[in-house]
């Protein structure tokens, strides 16, 4: 079996991977050991980790393959840019020296890296590039359960490529269909995300989040609709889709959006960031959310079209965004509908590790027995009671330390039902954006303060921002409208109607906050203004530590589900030592944190009320 190491760097979200076969042995994103979010930076910890957690050393690997091709990627920007000219000749003189000073030299660039990992015989690596939409091909359809499938992988641009529809089978992938840049249905979301004022490449999970808040009723949110498509994007029944350029910046620019051409379009000007939120950027954010979940759709169809497939898997960065693969899914295109849970860039690095294995290399699949062979997405570094006695002297904490697991979750269940915060620290650290019950922070779903608790005392985040239920997976149907598996929070589905509350006559003219603190459902701080949730089905196969502490609460409350947010603070990412995990609960109000079977609280704690020296000292923010 080839032993290969797959690598996804410089444009954000840089991760390592590493598969021996088809196993996949380990994987996590550069971020989670530098502490820099979404960073661009050549993964050397991440490659280190996934090194050491297989045994191996560089020289015993068969193959170091890099997640897409950047000639490729280079031919785009240089057609570009003469396509456009003589626009975007700033943009032009920035960007050109760089390419040519790293991106040129991109092979020099990942043997300088590698040495920053170990020593190793440089003529000996065997260095390859597949394609980028292979990469976040193979990454949905390897590790999934089907033996054949249709694959429809959608994203920003890879090096022309921003969707594409391919059939996978066996071993083998076919790519039948594609979309080319300029025309993207994630850049165009992405164009969105830039106007309502959050960050391009990490702000899009807020512009998802904030179309809840949007008024599905409001003839000015049927309007924009109306203007997106009538003005911005043209919509084939294929989902094929043409963008005008005229409104556009990001092909030759320095920014997203044209925003003279987009104020007199929707009759405001670009939000600043951190300004306030008003009614009228809920209506917009819905109304590109509603556009793409249009195209979306119309992309299964004709990949169930022209494949004949039943079974459908998703990757690319669009696959993250779980309204539209809720919708999908309920819409029954497919029979069967397998999502990556690392979709985005990071999901690169596996995924082109998977596709040199396989069609490289011709090594042959083994269907996966149970769901996947993702192993719960718990693919990252776990610590030792050991590792973690170091961490508590070193840092002069006083915690607990429960005799077994037994006696630890109805004390955690205890603490969570009296309305408590906790920080969840077990096993393996997942891989991709979501927290799945290893690095996560829990609270009482049935508690009406918790959203706005754990918003703004504990993740600094904004007030507006929803939070996912982790639910026992037997139990899902009796608090939600679905009747298939969400294992990695990757799907929005209905609150069951035995759950919701009748809302005012007057709910859609409220102001947001004051909708968002009207009561919904039992379970209000999981419960999205449109009476849907992100759901986490939590498994005894996959997680059973987790799904033993939500049953410790079940078994004291009677409900088999909790708040399940990330473990982190805003502009932090999610936390993947011990040392981590301490630092930003003592940098927050979080109640209790428990890390494997100790239990950590600030009474006895030193310096326990003074925040502001952990976050100084550990640079939190």
């Amino acid at each position: 079996m080839k032993k290969i190491l797959g690598i996804s760097a410089f444009y954000h979200d840089s991760a390592a991977a590493l598969v021996i076969g088809d196993n996949i042995v380990a994987a996590a994103q550069e971020e989670r050991f530098t502490r820099e979010k979404h960073t661009p930076d050549f993964p050397v910890q991440a490659i280190q980790y996934c090194l050491d957690e297989a045994g191996l050393t560089i020289d015993e690997l068969d193959a170091i393959v890099f997640y897409d091709k950047p000639f490729l990627k280079f031919e785009r920007l240089l057609q570009t840019y003469y396509s456009f000219s003589p626009k975007g000749l700033v943009s032009f003189l920035k960007a050109i020296p760089v390419w040519i000073r790293e991106k040129m030299f991109l092979k020099k660039m990942i043997f300088d890296g590698l040495k920053d990992v170990g020593d190793y015989n440089k003529q000996e690596v065997n260095l390859l590039f597949p394609e980028h939409h292979l990469s976040h091909a193979a990454s949905t359809f390897y590790p999934s359960p089907f033996e054949k499938s249709a694959i429809l992988t959608v994203d920003g641009v890879g090096e022309w490529c921003t969707a594409s529809i391919g059939l996978g089978d066996g071993k083998d992938i076919t790519f039948l269909k594609e979309l080319s840049f300029p025309h993207s249905i994630g850049l165009l979301y992405s164009a969105f995300t830039y106007y309502l004022g959050f960050t391009v490449n990490s702000g899009e999970y807020k512009l998802m989040g904030l179309a809840p808040y949007g008024n599905p009723k409001a003839a000015q949110t049927a309007s924009y609709v109306e203007l997106i498509k009538s003005k911005l994007i043209s919509i084939k029944e294929d989902g094929s889709i043409w963008l005008d350029q005229s409104y556009f910046k990001y092909a030759t620019g320095l920014k997203m959006t044209n925003n003279r051409k987009w104020a007199e379009l929707f009759g405001f000007e670009r939000r600043a960031a951190e300004s306030d939120i008003e009614q009228h950027h809920c209506n917009l954010a819905l109304a590109i959310q509603l556009v793409t979940e249009e195209v979306v759709m119309k992309m299964a169809e004709e990949a169930r079209r022209i494949t004949g497939a039943d079974n459908l898997c998703l990757a690319g960065g669009v696959a993250l965004n779980c309204v539209a693969n809720g919708k999908l899914i309920r819409n029954n295109t497919f029979n069967n509908v397998y999502i990556q849970p690392a979709a985005g860039d990071a999901g690169g690095a596996l995924g082109a590790a998977l596709a040199a294995n396989h069609i490289f290399f011709g090594g042959e699949r083994s269907t996966p027995d149970g769901y996947d062979s993702m192993k719960g997405a718990y693919l990252g570094p776990d610590f030792s009671d050991k590792e973690i006695e170091l961490m508590n002297r070193k840092v002069k904490a006083v915690a607990q330390k429960m005799e077994d697991f037994d006696s630890l979750t109805p004390l955690v269940a205890e603490h969570l039902q009296k309305g408590n915060v906790i920080g969840w620290f077990q096993g393996r650290m997942e891989f991709g954006p979501r927290a799945l019950g290893n690095r996560s922070i829990l609270g009482d779903a049935r508690n009406e303060e918790m959203q706005k608790q754990i918003n703004l005392k504990i993740k600094y985040r904004e007030g507006f921002r929803p939070f996912a239920p982790s639910v026992l997976a037997e139990d899902a149907a009796d608090y939600f409208d679905m009747d298939v598996d969400s294992p990695y929070m990757l799907m929005v589905a209905p609150i069951a109607a035995k759950r919701k509350k009748e809302l005012p006559e007057n709910y859609f003219e409220m102001g947001m906050y004051d909708r968002l603190y009207t009561q919904r459902s039992d379970i209000q701080s999981i419960t999205h203004l449109d009476f849907s949730a992100r759901v986490q089905t939590v498994h005894k196969e996959t997680n059973p530590r987790y799904w033993e502490l939500i049953n410790a609460f079940k078994q004291k409350t009677g409900y088999g589900l909790v708040i399940n947010t990330s473990f982190n603070v805003r502009g932090e990412p999610v936390v993947c030592t011990p040392y981590d995990a301490y630092r930003c609960f003592m940098s927050t109000e979080m109640d209790y944190l428990v890390i494997n079977n100790y239990v950590y609280t600030k009474t006895a704690q030193p310096d326990h009320q003074n925040r502001e020296k952990w976050r100084v000292k550990f640079k939190m923010d």
